[in-house]
């Protein structure tokens, strides 16, 4: 509490007085994305670059994704304010999403940034001041927290759940560094956790220690009762995992019981006759079990939400993803533009929350016509930062040309998504065009 109070009293009183520089914002598909600087000559690093994504759809913004880069990956912060899967999810939960960039002063790296009290906490809470300016959403101020962190950023994750318990709806933590013992608070036993980790196969340097981390933190959070599960995948290492087919659906099932549906900030805690326990070592036989009804050391068990979440944390651990077989909406307001010996597609389209967009389909008289792009993902991402590629997607026109349009009868086109599955067909009749 002491520490929260701090904060707070340095933004308040000037002690940290942010100048803000390169504010602005970028108007893209179905939002707007943030942009803004914080420099001052009292934080230990150098400075904070933050994008925030904030959807047309929504008025109040209840909750705001933080995902945070590891060491020396700064400038790859921003990409996921433009990750069309990470904007679905926040369109759904009325969200918004920031990507920070936080820049050392020195070659040390995330040592500058990666604890809170030097800085890396009050200049998150000017940030969200400057963009709650910029965007009119003076909620952002208030707004709960989602926590995603890699590695350096897992340390921050870990560090942001020591100093601001009350604010974390709940956090992921992809391999987090440099094996933290830090004395949380009672508070921080109300927050459910994943931690990741891929073993001996994960950067377990002497300083990173990052298999360490996750199997020390687990079992301090888990002895405090803390609602939280340990991921080891393996077949991967720190710079290698699948993360977000099981972060995605773990958040969607805590924020179904934290969140307020009357719009209050506080959080509900999470009901744990709703919870499921999971084995935590990966074998072929990995069982899980409804946490009423287990009679075994609870503690010495991954937690899971609900039971939609064990079964997806099951597979996590077992085969490194999680299978999406839902196929995707199809895509939305299809025009079709004649040109002198042309004809020019556009269409809106809203990423697959379980799995995104992979490419579009287009047919002619109900046959394949062309993909969309031609080859490679509309978006996917980086298996190492979770980095959204390309940061900007494609924009959604397609044109047809030397293509005799008596020929033609219905054009149409469908969403597939990363695992390949295909939506239903949008259609439109070529006689009915004007």
């Amino acid at each position: 509490m002491f520490k929260r109070l701090f904060f707070a009293l340095l933004i308040l009183t000037g002690v940290l007085s942010p100048v803000y520089g390169q504010s602005g914002l970028n108007k893209i598909p179905g939002g707007t994305v943030y942009h803004t600087t914080i420099r001052d000559s009292t934080l230990k690093f150098d400075h904070a670059n933050y994008s925030v994504f904030i959807p047309d759809s929504i008025q109040e913004i209840r909750g705001i994704f933080i995902h945070q880069h590891g060491c020396t990956m700064e400038g790859r912060g921003a990409s996921t304010a433009y990750d069309i899967q990470y904007q679905a999810f926040a369109r759904k939960w009325h969200l918004a999403i920031l990507g920070p960039d936080l820049y050392p002063k020195t070659n040390s790296n995330c040592w500058d940034w990666r604890n809170p009290e030097e800085g890396s906490g009050p200049a998150l809470l000017a940030g969200l001041d400057s963009i709650a300016q910029l965007s009119n959403h003076p909620e952002l101020k208030i707004a709960p927290w989602l926590l995603w962190g890699h590695s350096g950023g897992g340390y921050w994750v870990l560090a942001m759940i020591n100093a601001y318990p009350d604010r974390i709806i709940a956090a992921v933590c992809y391999s987090p560094a440099f094996d933290p013992h830090f004395p949380y608070p009672e508070a921080a036993s109300k927050i459910p956790v994943i931690i990741r980790h891929a073993g001996s196969r994960d950067f377990n340097s002497v300083r990173a220690n990052c298999w360490g981390t996750a199997l020390h933190t687990f079992s301090i959070l888990r002895n405090m009762d803390g609602p939280v599960s340990i991921a080891y995948t393996p077949r991967q290492n720190h710079n290698l995992s699948y993360i977000r087919y099981i972060a995605i659906p773990f958040f969607e099932s805590v924020l179904a019981q934290r969140l307020q549906l009357n719009g209050s900030k506080v959080l509900n805690d999470m009901d744990q006759k709703k919870a499921w326990l999971c084995d935590t070592t990966t074998n072929a036989n990995v069982q899980v079990y409804k946490a009423s009804s287990f009679t075994g050391d609870k503690h010495s068990m991954s937690w899971l939400p609900d039971s939609a979440c064990a079964v997806k944390f099951k597979e996590y651990i077992t085969t490194g993803s999680v299978q999406d077989n839902t196929a995707p909406l199809a895509p939305e307001n299809l025009k079709i533009v004649k040109g002198k010996d042309s004809l020019t597609l556009s269409w809106t389209a809203d990423a697959d929350l379980e799995s995104g967009i992979g490419h579009f389909n287009i047919y002619i008289n109900n046959q394949l016509f062309a993909r969309y792009p031609s080859t490679g993902d509309f978006q996917t991402f980086k298996t190492n930062g979770d980095d959204a590629v390309p940061v900007i997607p494609p924009v959604m026109t397609y044109m047809i040309s030397g293509f005799s349009e008596n020929r033609i009868d219905t054009i149409a086109i469908t969403t597939v998504n990363r695992f390949e599955i295909e939506s239903p067909k949008t259609k439109l009749f070529i006689s009915n065009l004007p």
